[in-house]
């Protein structure tokens, strides 16, 4: 077991949106993003995801696809959308699970591939000073 956990960097903002297209329009015109990736349907968590780069780190713009995504709940309670979670990584996905559980927080789910190619998981607000917290492995060249 990982006796210590590490703050990593800090990969990307999630922001909950009712529409891509108009977020995008945001941040390319409003906040001057030159580099916009192409969204695409991560169908296994239920979202449409687009990614805006910054000079040191990105914005994760996340639309529900469909009633029952986890996303659709926070538009109901926030309908312009907003910040959803922080996503950090860690070196090791399953050391971190493993001491996240040890330190008594509630992780959310197995460890998963997530928008990125690589394996997440979530930790409740509760446990994490109100925001939801997504856990990333570190991305491996290529990805």
């Amino acid at each position: 077991m990982v006796k210590s956990m590490k703050l990593g960097r800090l990969n990307h903002v999630g922001v909950a949106t009712p529409s891509i297209a108009d977020s995008v329009r945001f941040y390319r015109d409003v906040m001057g993003a030159e580099v916009i990736r192409e969204p695409f349907d991560l169908p296994a968590q239920g979202v449409k995801v687009c990614f805006v780069d910054t000079p040191n780190s990105q914005i994760e713009l996340i639309e529900p696809l469909g009633e029952g995504s986890p996303i659709h709940g926070f538009l109901a309670k926030n309908p312009a959308g907003g910040q959803h979670h922080l996503c950090y990584e860690v070196p090791d996905i399953h050391e971190a699970k493993a001491w996240f559980e040890a330190k008594g927080a509630k992780v959310l789910g197995e460890p998963r591939i997530g928008a990125h190619g690589t394996l997440i998981f979530f930790v409740h607000p509760k446990d994490m000073g109100g925001v939801l917290t997504e856990i990333m492995e570190t991305p491996r060249e290529g990805h």
